[in-house]
């Protein structure tokens, strides 16, 4: 058996999340403590209380999301003895991949805090509110080829580019509002339905430029080493170990494709992984992961029971 470790992206977060994890794992609460310090922020308590509207900040959600799934993976081997490193590989969904590597030791818990609070500062300056857009385009009828097809119309009027490729039936374009818009009705008329989605600024797509050079500048004195257990990058859909590459893709990251169907099909396929498990909150990803690789087997793990019979099944698989 591959394992695959997934961290979830925005949009996962949620009033209480990684509270039963304190309550149970004095690792997962050193991970909380060690996050509030760094970043000079009682993010701990905002996600265990709300309310909601502040933990959805994109500055809030993406340090917190990242605590949780951090939290899980110290708790595994604190607790249970499970070491992330024997993992094949390792993939987190756009800011999930920052999780990823804090997780398998190449960027420090605090500086990877630091970096995803400044991260989601940086994407909320890049554009005003209101002036850019994303969308859902889901359906049967949807795969990447309708998506692009339905961005070129919407390009005519703005940037408007494929955001995210989450997987067939589900993909996410991003860009000016007026742009999105007109892609919106390309899709219907492609047969899509498209659900404008509820975010402070358009993602992974060109007007990101600002924040990738904030970003930028803030990697490029980072300390990044090689990760214990190769990293499937959004940007590339395939492994990478180096710490220069890492770094590079980092700031790509901020205005690329995020190909989550690709990485999925590759670790699926040639990287011969045959089960994944999606770790921090919520079971986006396990279900993305049903749905692009059926024949492997998929869990979330989210709470202190699901670690414990995630570490029992690994055990009864040695």
């Amino acid at each position: 058996m591959t394992l695959a470790l997934l961290f979830p992206g925005q949009g996962s977060q949620s009033v209480g999340m990684g509270a039963a994890l304190a309550d149970a794992f004095a690792s997962a609460r050193e991970v909380f403590a060690e996050i509030d310090e760094a970043l000079g922020q009682n993010l701990s308590q905002l996600m265990r209380e709300g309310p909601e509207d502040q933990l959805t900040l994109t500055e809030n959600a993406q340090p917190a999301l990242m605590a949780v799934s951090v939290a899980a993976v110290r708790a595994l081997k604190a607790e249970f003895g499970v070491d992330v490193t024997t993992a094949g590989f390792v993939a987190g969904h756009s800011l999930g991949e920052y999780s990823a590597l804090c997780g398998v030791g190449a960027i420090s818990l605090a500086d990877t805090a630091r970096l995803l609070k400044l991260r989601g500062q940086a994407m909320q300056r890049a554009v005003p509110v209101g002036q850019g857009a994303m969308a859902s385009l889901i359906g049967p009828k949807t795969d990447l080829a309708l998506a692009e097809e339905a961005a070129k119309a919407g390009s005519e009027v703005g940037v408007c580019v494929v955001a995210n490729d989450n997987n067939a039936g589900n993909i996410v374009i991003s860009g000016d509002k007026a742009a999105v818009d007109r892609a919106i009705e390309k899709a219907k008329e492609l047969g899509a339905r498209a659900i404008p989605l509820n975010v402070s600024a358009p993602f992974h797509c060109p007007l990101m430029q600002p924040a990738a050079d904030e970003m930028a500048t803030a990697l490029a004195t980072a300390t990044i080493v090689a990760p214990a257990v190769p990293v499937v990058a959004n940007v590339t859909a395939g492994p990478v170990t180096d710490p220069e590459m890492i770094r590079r893709l980092l700031v790509e990251q901020v205005t690329g494709r995020v190909r989550w169907r690709e990485s999925m099909m590759w670790m699926a396929g040639e990287g011969g992984v045959t089960r994944f498990a999606e770790i921090g909150s919520g079971k986006v990803l396990t279900g993305m992961a049903k749905r692009i690789a059926p024949d492997a087997d998929a869990v979330a793990l989210n709470t202190p029971e699901e670690l414990e019979a995630f570490a029992k099944s690994l055990q009864g698989a040695e």
